[in-house]
């Protein structure tokens, strides 16, 4: 340990930070590692970070339960007779809350169990050792950064009366109307999810489609399947102010086409979800000399280094890839090749993520337009079709499922699905596409039925071909 009180020292305790630190603290043989994070309250801070806290794990209870809100109404196409039906939203989250506390308390035990001790506080880095927690100063032979993100608030007259996601999943009162900013997954997810509860969400957002990143086609389905749903949209468009009385807001948007004004009255919540910012404030990175990028998200090399040699970062913190599970791995991988000596470098191809919206998005891979720009010549395969479910529900909801394909060598190298289980199904293709799968072994794959899954082993034709970049006329 070379003098140092501690081995390694991580700062942050959200799931990188606490794969990183525990897994670290098996590889060695006397371990002595610390993991510096905040006191848990319901708005910050606590150990399992923004995931298990304040991000996907609530916002997944949530949209569990917004669910019931469709499924009740679908059920009466089988014949069902639910009769009116009520919602009570203040149980609802007082068991959220319980069961945030228990995973809080989880983390703790699982790092008191991989002897990893946990500071509470915050921690900032004094030199490329040294980290001031409170009004003590502790040492480390490595530390690592593993603060992820925070909402990103945007600037305009009245932005004081909006919130974040993170208040929003802490909510007292279902609003009965409310107003989203943005277009990414978590302005969509939650607008999706409040619908689901039967709150007027409106989603106001400056592009065509939302989604931004996502595959084209997907973006626009989702952007249906949304309105059918019951999520009003209002595409390029852009806010101009907030204004309150007598507890109600009224929200003034502006057409960045023609310049047009509209007011949406009457609103009790509105959500500021444009985008997240690494959490670098205060932790002295840039007075030891950590190089940081325009937008203070931290440099690392292809084993998470910093410039400085005994500083390293994982996670958001870092923006290569935002997803909770690349943290995990990140964390890993930054063990095993500081302390297990075996050197391994994050990659990042083919990693399946999810978006829940109303009907979910499961993806992986390229979308159409980044396989165009890469290889110039790809097959599309691509069906839109209204699941069993729905044929008696008396839902409009549709689904979709996309493949993309390099025509010369068959692999695989995109797969989209919006529809019901999205989440679920995209696992095991990615999985597949993991281990280089070619149209031709998901062709030889016999299909589960009836299952919407079995549609991406059945695609026998092309949708559209694609060749030096330019779609071939049939």
């Amino acid at each position: 340990m070379s003098g140092y009180m501690y081995d390694l020292l991580v700062i942050g305790g959200g799931s990188g930070g606490v794969r990183a630190s525990r897994w670290a603290a098996q590889q060695l043989s006397k371990p002595k590692v610390g993991l510096v994070e905040l006191p848990f309250t319901p708005e910050k801070g606590g150990l399992g970070g923004t995931c298990v806290l304040r991000g996907c794990v609530p916002k997944k209870l949530l949209w569990y339960g917004g669910h019931y809100g469709h499924d009740f109404h679908d059920s009466e196409g089988y014949g069902w007779r639910p009769g009116k039906i009520e919602h009570e939203w203040k149980p609802l989250m007082e068991k959220k809350r319980a069961e945030m506390s228990r995973l809080n308390g989880i983390y703790s035990n699982i790092l008191k169990n991989a002897n990893v001790e946990v500071m509470e506080g915050f921690g900032k880095v004094v030199d490329k050792h040294t980290v001031q927690i409170g009004d003590k100063k502790v040492t480390a032979g490595t530390i690592l950064i593993a603060t992820g993100a925070k909402p990103h608030m945007i600037d305009f007259p009245g932005k004081e009366y909006a919130i974040s996601s993170d208040e929003l999943l802490n909510i007292e009162e279902r609003p009965a109307k409310m107003v989203v900013f943005g277009a990414g997954y978590i302005a969509c997810e939650m607008a999706c999810i409040l619908a689901g509860y039967r709150t007027e969400a409106h989603v106001v957002y400056r592009a065509e489609h939302p989604l931004r990143g996502f595959d084209n086609d997907c973006r626009k389905f989702v952007a249906e399947q949304m309105e059918v749903n019951g999520v009003h949209l209002h595409p390029s468009r852009v806010p101009v102010s907030i204004e309150a009385k007598d507890k109600k807001y009224s929200v003034t948007i502006k057409s960045n086409k023609d310049g047009s004004t509209e007011v949406i009255t009457d609103v009790d919540v509105v959500l500021m979800a444009t985008g997240r910012a690494p959490n670098v404030d205060g932790l002295g990175l840039e007075q030891v000399g950590v190089e940081m990028s325009d937008d203070k998200s931290i440099k690392v090399n292809a084993i998470s280094q910093t410039n400085i040699d005994s500083i390293y970062a994982i996670g958001d913190v870092t923006n290569r890839m935002q997803l909770t599970p690349v943290a995990l791995y990140e964390g890993m991988c930054f063990a095993n090749t500081v302390y297990g000596g075996k050197r391994q470098e994050p990659k990042y191809e083919n990693v399946p993520s999810a978006v829940f919206t109303t009907p979910p998005m499961g993806v992986c891979g390229l979308t159409e337009e980044d396989a165009i720009a890469e290889y110039k010549d790809v097959d599309v395969y691509m069906s839109s079709f209204r699941t069993m479910v729905h044929t008696l529900s008396g839902s409009k909801e549709r689904s979709m499922m996309k493949m993309i394909v390099d025509p010369k060598t068959d692999k695989v190298l995109g797969i989209h699905i919006v529809g019901k289980d999205a989440s679920e199904i995209i696992q095991g293709f990615g999985a597949a596409m993991k281990c280089d799968a070619t149209k031709a072994q998901l062709d030889s794959t016999i299909g589960v039925h009836p299952s919407s899954a079995e549609e991406l082993v059945t695609m026998r034709s092309a949708t559209r071909q694609v060749r030096d970049g330019k779609v071939v006329e049939k």
